[in-house]
């Protein structure tokens, strides 16, 4: 079998790594760059914390700060208006998932215009030339999307979360300084980190697992486990800052091998009920963990022993339970809801969900094979 890894060119680490981004656009030659973010960022003062520095160092930008969480084609549309408008040659995204993913895809389009629908990306588009420069500065420790070749856009016409797939999308510079993620609220920062859980997870049961992303998934999963309630609970800043190295890590691995279905079930939820990326995972991860555990459970015992659990002598039935509860103890932990019904998730909609997670481009990396059936009754056993 021959295996592929995709990564970016260039990644900085460390509190105040920020300061790079006028370097990198400076030696790259940019002349005009698009800063995409959200609103949100922009009053809570993050955002000055980047382009300060590009106004310290004289660089020429625009702003987009349309996006929303769960970012939709019209987000895109606008912001490649945007771009367009402005004739850049750099864009820079700050934000979290939904501000890197939308600036991939209009990164995307930019050198691609054929795709200018935006919804003709879904899945993995044949797109021919690299998207336009694009330079990530993550703000939350969840999603990994500064170092993948994935991005999700929600297309409202279909009430469908697209998960774009494309080795042109990947940004090339990623700056991970933890002091734009100290800032997140608590709830936040329970959600993005249990995300990048289950990226760790369900990369590393995925079907096409392998040794390398294996070593990503372990290691990933390991230091979230050990440091995230002390970084979303209690601020703690060396916490903060080992989440932010391990979701990217996490990313290094998901992207090269897929996932499964806690995200297809979390992306029809957030395609429906515009429900939190993050908490939709969390939610879900214990039921479908359990449900997976059946067909691998020797690699339950690895995941037990990354988070420190003691997994000698247990059964195949005992160690899949273990890091289901270990898992559901953390989210607990972290007070994240528990149910779908908690978070307002009417009943009547769940076989119209489990439909569109069956389709998801998610569900044929799931270790374990699944009907609409099988992902209908976890539903139903996440329901209450």
């Amino acid at each position: 079998m021959i295996n592929r890894i995709v990564l970016n060119e260039t990644s900085y680490f460390g509190r105040g790594a920020r300061e790079k981004l006028p370097e990198e656009i400076k030696a790259r030659q940019f002349q005009k760059v698009l800063v995409v973010t959200d609103k949100s960022l922009l009053e809570t003062g993050t955002v000055a914390l980047v382009t300060d520095k590009l106004e310290k160092n004289q660089v020429n930008y625009v702003t987009y700060d349309g996006v929303k969480p769960n970012p939709t084609v019209q987000n895109v549309q606008d912001g490649l208006k945007v771009a367009k408008d402005n004739n850049v040659d750099c864009i820079v995204a700050i934000g979290g998932g939904s501000s890197i993913d939308t600036a991939k895809a209009i990164a995307v389009i930019m050198t691609n215009p054929e795709f200018s629908d935006v919804v003709s990306l879904d899945g993995t588009a044949a797109t021919k030339n690299k998207a336009l420069p694009l330079i990530a500065l993550p703000t939350t420790a969840g999603t990994a999307a500064e170092v993948t070749i994935n991005y999700v856009i929600t297309d409202e016409v279909r009430t469908k979360k697209m998960v774009c797939v494309d080795v042109h999308d990947i940004p090339v510079v990623a700056i991970i300084d933890p002091d734009l993620m100290q800032g997140m609220p608590q709830s936040i920062a329970a959600s993005t980190g249990m995300d990048a859980l289950t990226h760790a997870m369900e990369g590393y049961i995925t079907k096409a697992g392998w040794l390398i992303p294996d070593m990503f998934h372990i290691n990933a999963m390991s230091l979230i486990y050990k440091n995230l309630e002390r970084a979303a609970n209690d601020k703690e800043e060396k916490a903060v800052e080992k989440i932010g190295y391990a979701q990217y890590i996490a990313g290094m691995g998901f992207s090269n091998v897929g996932l499964g279905i806690v995200h297809s079930m979390a992306h029809s939820l957030g395609a429906y009920f515009d429900t939190p990326h993050g908490v939709a995972n969390a939610l879900l991860l214990p039921h479908v963990l359990k449900f997976n555990g059946q067909v691998c459970p020797e690699l339950f015992r690895n995941m037990g022993n990354a988070f420190g659990i003691d997994m000698s002598n247990t059964t195949d039935e005992e160690a899949v339970q273990k890091v289901v509860d270990a898992v559901k103890d953390l989210s607990v932990k972290l007070h994240i809801p528990q149910t779908l019904k908690e978070i307002g998730i009417p009943k009547e909609m769940l076989p119209t969900l489990a439909e569109q997670a069956l389709n998801d481009a998610c569900t044929p990396g799931n270790p374990r094979e699944v009907t609409k059936e099988d992902i209908l009754a976890l539903y139903n056993e996440a329901y209450e």
